[in-house]
């Protein structure tokens, strides 16, 4: 089976929106699409808590025609219009869409973070990691996200196998960003956050990625928008992820980033795996 994940970074904007990076937005849309993956999932919808409207869902699905949509958003009283997740998962496949709260401090799980669709084999979890803000802010209670989301996983793990992706706002080693020098103490590579996603791995899962490509590949998922030449001096991180379960790691057959052309911000990732 295939699957594809993306940080959309407003799914509206990409679908409706009139800017050049719009416009980029629809050429990776585009190349989603082609690779006719069993399940997408989408990350930083910023939909309304009503969902899609019909010129959106009108849009959505001349990309994925063959697709069912599972979707949550954020809801008062946490932000409107803020994170989001989208699971897109192919006609007759039997996937029953959960979402699930995981106790996590108040506003997150009202923020339409979690999907999990149950299929016949195993769990398919897509996620969008709190960041730990500016000034890291929020980084008490993403430590907390941290824990209950690896309690969550595992709980889900001991059932079936499970796979798990999404912008993790996390990377996880120096090996990950460009300049682990200057970022000790950025969000997304504080020692608490980094600590957090090992604590998420020894609780059963392997970095797919890691696992087919070993540490010695410096390839970014992630490239700042406000630096102009981030992508272009490819100063990435690499914070999104494709988890899975421990016990079926030897049946991942690719693991790796797409190609979004000149687009900044993220990169959507591949999976391909005999489950």
């Amino acid at each position: 089976m295939k699957f594809i994940s993306w940080n959309i970074d407003s799914l509206n904007a990409a679908l409706t929106g009139a800017s050049p990076r719009a416009e980029l937005s629809r050429n990776v849309l585009e190349s989603i699409a082609k690779e006719n993956a069993d399940i997408i999932a989408l990350q930083e919808t910023k939909l309304p808590a009503r969902g899609m409207n019909k010129k959106q869902a009108a849009a959505l699905s001349e990309y994925f025609p063959e697709y069912e949509v599972a979707w949550v958003s954020s809801r008062e009283p946490a932000r409107k219009g803020y994170a989001g997740t989208m699971a897109l998962y192919r006609k007759g496949l039997k996937a029953e869409a959960s979402y699930p709260a995981i106790q996590a401090p108040e506003p997150m799980d009202l923020e339409g973070r979690l999907i999990t669709l149950e299929l016949p084999d195993f769990y398919f979890n897509l996620v969008y990691t709190p960041n730990a803000g500016d000034g890291l802010r929020r980084l008490d209670e993403r430590q907390i996200w941290d824990q209950r989301y690896a309690e969550y996983l595992h709980e889900l793990d001991s059932k079936k196998p499970v796979i798990s992706c999404g912008d993790y706002n996390v990377a996880h080693k120096e090996i990950d960003l460009a300049h682990p020098e200057n970022n000790h103490k950025s969000p997304g590579f504080t020692d608490e956050e980094r600590e957090g996603f090992t604590n998420l791995l020894s609780a059963g899962f392997i970095d797919s990625f890691r696992h087919i490509h070993g540490d010695v590949e410096r390839v970014y998922s992630w490239w700042a928008q406000r630096v102009k030449t981030s992508k272009i001096n490819n100063s990435g991180w690499r914070i999104d992820y494709f988890l899975v379960s421990d016990r079926i790691k030897d049946k991942i057959i690719r693991s790796e980033m797409m190609d979004s052309g000149p687009r900044q911000d993220h990169t959507p990732l591949l999976l391909e795996i005999d489950i």
